[in-house]
């Protein structure tokens, strides 16, 4: 596998894992559309590659997303003077398009989470199957303040933390912390300094070792897919799903590994 070159973002693969460094520290990590098409050809690139089992998507110095990029903006305001008419439009789909790659990644999408997590910031942190923060993160969705709506990223933090949550914190622009993004549903942990932060992300990384790629693929879509298709269409899958994968070379040493009280194959 071979990934893309990147101007907005660095990467790193260890083993199974990618990570994945917003790297845009003057802008405190402001999504550009460059990272936006930058962050669309990563997911893709990696997408059908199964030895990578987990992504962790993080912020360089300190934050890790301010939202969308004001210069973006003006950039489609002078298109859109000059007689695009859909230039925010496109825009602001374009992030939609990402966020919902995002969400439909087949790997673990793991954010850690640090001062900044605004706007398209936390639309992301609301996409991620885990999600760690620090204590001192600051959260919000700061665009009814600015005259403008949370478009593609409302919807999300609606399957995330409930509707009735969701309004409050769209309609008020009322920003928090990690603790309260605990008590919300939005993250799974909040970690007090660096060095815990960085503990508790070994920690999910060394869980996900533990469970089989292709199992994790498949449950992944098949909780995806709850809400999205008639209940039994979807038990009748996921009973298919299931057949397969007792008969699977997974399923076969899963069992062996269980029995021996072994850390099966793919534990490493």
């Amino acid at each position: 596998m071979t990934l893309p070159k990147t101007d907005t973002l660095q990467l790193n693969q260890d083993g199974p894992v990618l990570h994945i460094t917003l790297n845009r520290p003057e802008s405190r990590n402001a999504m550009s559309l460059t990272m936006v098409n930058e962050l669309m050809a990563v997911f893709e690139s990696v997408a059908g590659d199964t030895t990578i089992r987990a992504i962790v998507l993080r912020g360089a110095d300190g934050h890790f997303c301010a939202g969308g990029d004001i210069k973006d903006m003006a950039g489609a305001r002078q298109q859109a003077a000059s007689g695009d008419d859909n230039a925010f439009q496109a825009l602001n789909r374009r992030f939609g398009e990402m966020i919902t790659a995002a969400n439909r990644q087949p790997q673990v999408m793991i954010t850690v989470l640090e001062g900044a997590v605004l706007g398209g910031g936390f639309g992301l942190a609301c996409i991620s199957d885990v999600a760690i923060a620090s204590e001192d993160a600051t959260f919000g969705l700061p665009e009814t303040g600015l005259g403008v709506i949370p478009a593609q990223i409302a919807p999300f933090v609606v399957e995330r933390i409930g509707l009735t949550q969701a309004r409050r914190l769209a309609l008020t622009g009322v920003r928090f912390k990690g603790s309260e993004a605990l008590r919300l549903g939005i993250v799974h942990e909040v970690a007090s300094d660096t060095k815990a932060l960085n503990a508790a992300l070994e920690n999910t990384l060394s869980a996900v070792r533990r469970c089989a790629p292709h199992a994790n693929r498949v449950t992944k879509e098949l909780v995806l897919n709850v809400g999205h298709i008639p209940m039994n269409t979807l038990l009748d899958q996921a009973a298919t799903d299931f057949a397969a994968a007792v008969n699977s070379e997974e399923g076969q040493e899963g069992t062996i590994a269980f029995v021996q009280k072994r850390p099966a194959a793919w534990n490493q």
